[in-house]
Formats: C-alpha cells, sequence, structure tokens
C-alpha cells in the first residue's frame, strides 16, 4: 500500500513514520507542503492520500481538489488528519470527499485498523476487476 502523508510539523511526520515502520506493506512518502505533494504525485502513484488540514499557504480541503485534477487521483480514498476535532469541521471534511477524519494527537490503533480496512477493500476491488 502506497501512503501520501502532507504534513507540514516535521516532528508530527517523524512520529508517523516511525510508527508506520512496523508495517513492511505501508510505502510511505512525506510531503511538507502542497507544492511538495504535487511533485511526488507526478511522479509516484499513492493508494491513499492523508492530508493535515492546515498546511503553509493552503489547507487540507485545497490540497484534495488540487490532487484530484492529477492523473489517476480522482478517486484515491483521501483521509483528513487534523487537531480541529469540531463536529462540523469533520462534516465538512466528510462532505469534501475525506473517507475517514483521524484526530490528533493520533491514535495508532485507529490507524492501523483504517489502513488493514483499506487495504482489504482494495484486494476485494482487484479480485472483482480481475
Amino acid at each position: 500500500m502506497r501512503l501520501l502523508y502532507v504534513e507540514d510539523n516535521r516532528l508530527n511526520a517523524l512520529l508517523f513514520e516511525e510508527a508506520l515502520r512496523v508495517h513492511a506493506n505501508v510505502h510511505l512518502r512525506v510531503a511538507g507542503d502542497a507544492q511538495e505533494a504535487l511533485a511526488i504525485v507526478r511522479e509516484w502513484q499513492p493508494d491513499i492520500l492523508v492530508l493535515d488540514a492546515q498546511l503553509p499557504g493552503t489547507n487540507g480541503f485545497e490540497l484534495l481538489h488540487q490532487l484530484r485534477q492529477q492523473p489517476g487521483l480522482a478517486t484515491v480514498p483521501a483521509i483528513m488528519c487534523s487537531a480541529d476535532t469540531f463536529p462540523e469541521e469533520v462534516e465538512r471534511a466528510r462532505l469534501a470527499g475525506f473517507i475517514k477524519f483521524w484526530p490528533k494527537p493520533i491514535n495508532l490503533a485507529q490507524i492501523f485498523r483504517d489502513l488493514h480496512q483499506l487495504a482489504e477493500e482494495n484486494l476485494a476491488l482487484d479480485a472483482q476487476a480481475r
């Protein structure tokens, strides 16, 4: 599973990288801002997008819109990651096309459950396509 995590806080990004290191089936790329994320997806196709809500010069909502314009990313599952957990923000993320909302500080058990579920869904879709 190829996962792109866009997070401008380097400490949060390092913690996420370390947590996922134990999962050999997850290939993680981290971008610090929207520009870096767009550069990565031009050469590398992620299976899952995890976007911080607040990024330098933009936000996760706008970045998702930009990523959806890139070849092959129109339907890639996207997850919002934010410390702003007000119900209206969670709903805004859902309406914008995010399939999950991970509150900060991150809950590793939830992340592992969600990633496992997404991997199983991808396997089922691959099997149906054959």
